[in-house]
């Protein structure tokens, strides 16, 4: 019988192959899914680092993945986390592909592909033909800390990726998902399928759907302090007073 798992805890990629091993699957489906629609339409007035300010005033200082660079289109790319765990292998495997097929056969519209490899540089995980999928069902782009490949065809397509690196090796018997929809962690970040995730030049903001409705509302009125700032900074105000006057920098 399976173990109950603390949400509170990533689950690592080990207890996830013994659990694999004795056949048995674990989900973690977020409960408390936020409004992306909303964080969608707001999307061209924020950015990582202005999502990340709100959330270090709620004290939540660890929510950004540094390790993953943009790799293709340079876009602030805004959606729902579909997460998916990797495991590095090294034996003959026919079924390397299956539950990776299975997850990019589930993604929804808004949602960003998180893809946890722990750093590992064994193969492109992601390329052309999971966009060409993975765009047909409305996902906007996708996060990882592993490889990935095709970078040149995907640009075309303008499918946002965001990596720790490029490698042209295929997974297969190299690489394979191990579970989806699972708690997983990138660069020391916990992600659940269902959290919001801003990705953008400066890096990557993963907002917990349970702050996600506040985080919204407080990072849309700071960006408007922001406007008001730029414009009295603009109109000859000194910093000091633009400061003093709206709080924001």
């Amino acid at each position: 019988m399976a173990r109950a798992l603390k949400d509170s805890a990533a689950i690592t990629r080990s207890s996830l192959l013994n659990l694999e091993i004795r056949g048995i699957i674990m989900t973690s489906q977020n409960a408390n899914a936020p409004n992306v629609s909303a964080w969608v339409a707001a999307s061209e007035r924020l950015g990582s680092a202005l999502v990340l300010d709100i959330m270090d005033k709620l004290g939540r200082k660890h929510q950004a993945i540094k390790n993953a660079e943009p790799r293709t289109v340079r876009k602030t790319t805004v959606g729902s986390a579909k997460t998916l765990l990797w495991m590095d292998f090294a034996h003959d495997d026919p079924n390397t592909y299956e539950l990776e097929l299975k997850a990019v056969d589930s993604l929804k519209s808004n949602e960003v592909v998180v893809c946890a490899t722990g750093n590992s540089d064994r193969s492109g995980i992601w390329g052309e033909l999971l966009t060409t999928a993975a765009k047909q069902r409305g996902a906007v782009g996708i996060v990882t800390d592993g490889g990935v490949r095709d970078v040149g065809q995907v640009e075309e397509m303008g499918f946002p990726v965001f990596a720790r690196y490029v490698c042209p090796y295929d997974s297969f018997n190299r690489q394979k998902v191990v579970a989806y929809d699972v708690l997983v962690e990138i660069d020391g970040v916990s992600i659940r399928s269902g959290d919001i995730v801003v990705a953008d030049r400066d890096g990557i903001a993963v907002v917990p759907s349970e702050i996600a409705t506040e985080v919204l509302a407080s990072a849309k009125a700071k960006a408007e302090q922001e406007d008001a700032f730029r414009s009295a900074v603009k109109a000859g105000s000194s910093l000091v007073a633009a400061y003093e006057k709206f709080h924001v920098l």
